[in-house]
């Protein structure tokens, strides 16, 4: 070959790869803006501009933001049965109690996620982590006819063997018991064929939710992941909150060698709001077995002592057509007129909710933030980071809590009765990938409760100064920096 053919055909080459390069651009800007962000939007198609074949197969794996159309189908299916369920269930709420602004979040919610705001419940909070395992099997150890176990991890350890012994005997007794966990949360922790092989021992009924199986026709974006916590017994008693079923530690080498534990807030609820919860369960559990079980149609009974807790629970997830807890949270922190804290282990917030919080700030409202002065997970720690200036700035206080526990619980409250508390983080990810669930609670005695939680926060936390912060080492800032470009990657 002459030199001069070898630079025809390196020419012709390059020509067809600039083609494609411009094709592939063509269809980023078409397609990729279509029912995104625009900050989304850019971010991805910067990213196939500038690194286009890598960039192009990075979107189809983790581009999608929206499960297989199977799956939300089951969805709406369950919400229409759910709505014809709870026909007049929301009359069972005091809405004369009611602060001004939270019908319209009552009825967002309801119009999102199906499921009405409900009273006569009774609720309390879990704030030591092995104290809410031990309360979870004290319950089990009641069951009667059924138990519904739902966790984004679940593993058999020396933290979890009083929870698995409780379902042991409640299996022995002929109660059902039915478990998921998240599949690919299963598989990147350890213990799983040890759990797994538990659970089909004592007869549980298990299924992975949103398994990474191609050889079965199982597969959607890899990390749209089930990120719900909640644990039903009879359709009595219920649990949720942010705590995984696992070690405080992970059970991982890295966490133990740097003495991490993990700080978690969990809350047991009973009432009308337990066949809520349930009802959460069942969509899931219908979503993975193909399965629908009967949801709870029985006469509703209050109970006079707790009539004042007013509670709904807001599932969400890409599942959904919208971001439900995203509305919901700045629709709240739109309302509050005296005070707002979030409580967030991971805060990567999406504009809208970075503008709320700044602008309630601006308000004169008191707003207070509790994160971690550590975290376990690198791009998100320095990403949550680069927004510290702008809230100090704004006048948001800034608690860190102090290593090395790493505070992973995850809840939030405007003015004096009103809170959200749950398995949601205040990040992207948490809003458009992960299905979660919160509970929106109506109850002063509730907040009360959380406020002496948040108390315990501060006292074990640092708060951070904007004249120290701005003087942190340059590679400091330039890491969190660059972290925030991928934040909207999505």
């Amino acid at each position: 070959m002459s030199i001069l053919n070898w630079f025809s055909d390196a020419g012709n080459l390059a020509g067809v790869l600039l083609g494609l390069h411009v094709v592939l651009g063509a269809v980023a800007v078409a397609y990729i803006s279509a029912r995104r962000r625009p900050a989304t939007a850019i971010a991805w198609m910067l990213t196939i501009i500038f690194i286009p074949y890598i960039g192009i197969v990075t979107f189809f794996l983790v581009g999608f933001n929206r499960l297989p159309k199977t799956r939300r189908d089951k969805q709406k299916h369950v919400n229409e049965l759910i709505l014809e369920r709870t026909e007049g269930l929301g009359q069972l709420s005091h809405r004369a109690d009611w602060p001004k602004g939270l019908a319209s979040l009552v009825t967002l919610n309801t119009n999102l996620g199906a499921l009405p705001m409900v009273g006569g419940n009774g609720v309390d909070l879990l704030p030591d982590y092995h104290g809410s395992i031990a309360a979870m099997a004290k319950e089990i150890d009641g069951a009667a006819h059924y138990v519904h176990v739902e966790f984004y991890i679940l593993v058999l350890d020396s933290a979890t063997q009083p929870f698995f012994d409780a379902l042991e005997r409640a299996c022995r007794r002929g109660v059902q018991v039915r478990v998921l966990s998240d599949h690919l949360a299963s598989v990147m922790n350890p213990g799983r064929k040890e759990t797994l092989a538990a659970l089909k021992a004592m007869g549980a009924e298990y299924h992975a939710m949103l398994p990474l199986r191609p050889w079965r026709w199982q597969w959607q974006r890899i990390d749209l992941r089930n990120h719900r916590k909640l644990v039903v017994v009879d359709g009595k008693v219920g649990f949720t909150g942010s705590q995984n079923l696992v070690h405080e530690s992970y059970n991982k080498k890295k966490n133990i060698a740097r003495g991490l534990r993990w700080h978690e807030l969990m809350m047991r609820v009973h009432g009308p709001v337990v066949r809520e919860l349930d009802a959460v369960f069942v969509t899931d559990w219908f979503s993975e077995s193909d399965v629908l079980l009967e949801l709870d149609t029985s006469p509703v009974v209050l109970d006079p002592a707790t009539h004042l807790v007013d509670m709904q629970v807001v599932p969400s997830g890409p599942s959904f057509e919208n971001d439900n807890n995203l509305k919901l949270f700045v629709s709240m922190i739109h309302q509050a007129t005296e005070r707002v804290s979030i409580t967030s282990p991971y805060f990567v917030p999406e504009d809208s909710v970075l503008l709320a919080i700044i602008t309630a700030a601006g308000r004169g409202l008191s707003v207070e933030l509790f994160v971690s002065e550590i975290g376990d997970q690198a791009m998100v720690y320095h990403a949550q980071r680069s927004y510290y200036e702008a809230l100090l700035r704004a006048g948001v206080k800034i608690y860190l809590y102090k290593a090395p526990e790493v505070l992973h619980s995850k809840h939030f409250s405007i003015d004096s009765d009103v809170a959200v508390i749950g398995s949601s983080n205040m990040d992207i990810r948490s809003f458009s990938l992960n299905m979660e669930i919160s509970v929106l609670v109506h109850s002063a005695d509730f907040v009360t409760q959380m406020r002496a939680v948040e108390d315990g926060y501060r006292a074990n936390s640092r708060e951070l100064e904007l004249a120290d912060w701005v003087k942190r080492p340059a590679g400091e800032k330039f890491w969190d920096s660059a972290a925030r470009l991928t934040s909207n990657l999505q």
